[in-house]
């Protein structure tokens, strides 16, 4: 991606002809990815220049752009001081008239990315008025507003049967007249800095709003870091002395937030604000951490192996060809990767799906058909419960010599994989051509700061998916510390934790990265439960690091 540009050079693009970008003034919603518009996600993956705000910064936009999109840094100048609205007004200007594509028949997108809703106190008049004048084509998506997702993250409904308006205002405005929000009935939610929602509440006060009136804070708003403070207008002031409120932050004002109590969903979800350690490829991570940010969580993925090609690709090369030709009665899968590799060499060799013309296919669980079926291909085989080389052979029917015309089955495989399979299929009757289809490596180290992290107790859990993650994440990281929750996904991954020195503290029901991110779920629960009946703070794991670390028990 290319680097963020500043105000003071955003002008500087070598432009490749005389017309004149678009802009899209894009909400970006409060902060939680997950909130964007689809109309926004589109425009962004579309654009060509992105100008971004105070709280969508670069990672943010990371998700949805090109690689290769220009990001503008309209936040913030060259000496880290906001800019006024007059100001990015210039910049998004200037960006539209530098920015230039290479696709034919189209002039170039500039997204203005906005926070919340671009109507919404973001200045969106001043920098649509200022395109008008210079001629800019722009349009507007709008997005889902702060003031109202906000306090919904904190379970706070801005209305109720007693708080029939809502005030929706910016603290850093000097002309408000307070006193039209100091009825029992006002809701009023404020927008600004720590510091300015200080003053702001203070002027609510003095201009009659009763003392008693609850009061929330919240920080960070729809982040896995969200924090909310309730207190009451009367003690607001003593309790932003006391503890540091960060920014973005957002104030609501009103009786609707004593609901708070009762409706608090988000903070209150059995992962909430933990960092999961995930020790497994980027490509095959994505169903374990989106399982894992369902209940609260981040999730740091670590590859902890390199999937590679074999290094002789004879076998592999005739067993396809014999595949083609007639020679196997079933193929079994037994990954995703092996699926990836086979799909790779049909590629290599010119055929698609329908190769697998007449041949019967297994697979060993459920990732694995879904890859196959991503692939445009029903597999016949897939073990009910049992997710394993055992429960494949379960179900595996023996050869018959009546109803099976060929007695060999191909198995694409990992140059690591163990005989159970072959051995089970062998005692069947099968003739089996056990080919390595790809090899497993250790990866890199990661980075030293990552290290440090693992070992020091930065990570609240960590989730094994086999025991070669297990052995890989010690052999290029070092162990997790002891305060780290090891959440194991079979007992043959548990056994070689506890080998390498780890007490395991949670074991998947089933061997399937859902049910294992479900069971550490379960387990955060459990232990948020048990501090909330004891009348202590909820802790994450990694705010309770004991001295020592982990010592195998006996």
């Amino acid at each position: 991606m290319t680097p963020t540009r500043s105000a003071a050079n955003a002008s500087t693009a070598n432009r490749k002809s005389k017309a004149t970008a678009r802009v899209a003034f894009v909400g970006a919603g409060p902060g939680d990815p997950g909130l964007v518009t689809r109309r926004a996600a589109e425009y962004l993956a579309a654009a060509d220049a992105v100008i971004i705000d105070q709280v969508s910064r670069e990672d943010f936009v990371r998700q949805f752009a090109r690689s290769d999109v220009e990001i503008v840094d309209a936040g913030h100048g060259e000496q880290g001081q906001p800019l006024t609205h007059a100001s990015r007004a210039k910049l998004v200007v200037k960006t539209a008239k530098a920015t230039t594509t290479d696709r034919p028949h189209d002039d170039g997108l500039v997204v203005r990315l906005m926070d919340g809703d671009p109507a919404v106190f973001n200045g969106l008049a001043e920098e649509a008025l200022a395109c008008q004048k210079a001629g800019v084509p722009f349009e507007i998506v709008p997005g889902v507003s702060t003031a109202s997702a906000v306090p919904s993250y904190a379970g706070i409904p801005v209305t109720g049967s007693k708080s029939t308006a809502v005030h929706v205002v910016s603290g850093s405005d000097t002309k408000i007249d307070w006193s039209t929000s100091v009825a029992d009935s006002v809701t009023v939610v404020v927008l600004g800095t720590p510091e300015v929602l200080a003053s702001a509440l203070a002027k609510l006060l003095d201009a009659g709003r009763k003392p008693e009136t609850p009061v929330a804070l919240t920080e960070r708003g729809t982040s896995t870091t969200q924090v909310t403070h309730t207190t009451t207008l009367g003690q607001v002031a003593e309790l932003m002395q006391s503890q540091q409120v960060h920014f973005p932050s957002l104030a609501v004002v009103g009786n609707t937030v004593d609901l708070r109590e009762k409706l608090s969903w988000f903070e209150t979800k059995p992962l909430f604000g933990w960092n999961v350690l995930v020790p497994r490829t980027k490509d095959q991570a994505g169903s374990m951490t989106a399982r894992l940010t369902s209940y609260g969580a981040t999730s740091d993925v670590v590859p902890t192996i390199s999937v590679e090609p074999p290094r002789t690709p004879q076998q592999m090369e005739r067993a396809v060809k014999g595949l083609v030709t007639g020679r196997y009665e079933w193929i079994g899968f037994t990954s995703v990767n092996a699926v990836k590799a086979i799909r790779e060499k049909f590629v290599e060799f010119g055929l698609d799906a329908r190769a697998f013309a007449g041949l019967k296919i297994a697979a060993v669980g459920g990732v694995t058909a879904q890859a196959l079926r991503d692939w445009g291909i029903e597999p016949d085989l897939v073990p009910a419960e049992d997710h394993s080389a055992k429960g494949l052979l379960e179900v595996w029917p023996p050869y018959d010599e009546v109803l099976d015309p060929i007695n060999r089955v191909f198995l694409p495989r990992a140059d690591i994989a163990t005989d159970t399979l072959v051995a089970g299929l062998q005692d069947m009757g099968w003739e089996v051509d056990d080919v390595t289809a790809y090899r497993t490596v250790r990866a890199a180290p990661p980075a030293a700061e990552v290290r440090e992290a693992i070992k020091s107790g930065a990570f609240d859990a960590v989730c094994f998916t086999s025991s070669s993650t297990v052995r890989n994440l010690v052999g290029i990281a070092g162990k997790p510390h002891p305060s780290t929750v090891v959440a194991c996904i079979g007992p043959a991954t548990a056994k070689t934790a506890e080998e390498h020195g780890l007490r395991v503290d949670v074991l998947s029901p089933e061997p399937s990265v859902h049910k294992l991110a479900e069971a550490l779920a379960d387990f955060g629960a459990k232990r948020r439960a048990a501090a909330v009946e004891a009348g202590e703070t909820v802790k994450r794991p990694s705010e309770k690091r004991p001295a020592r670390r982990r010592a195998r028990s006996s």
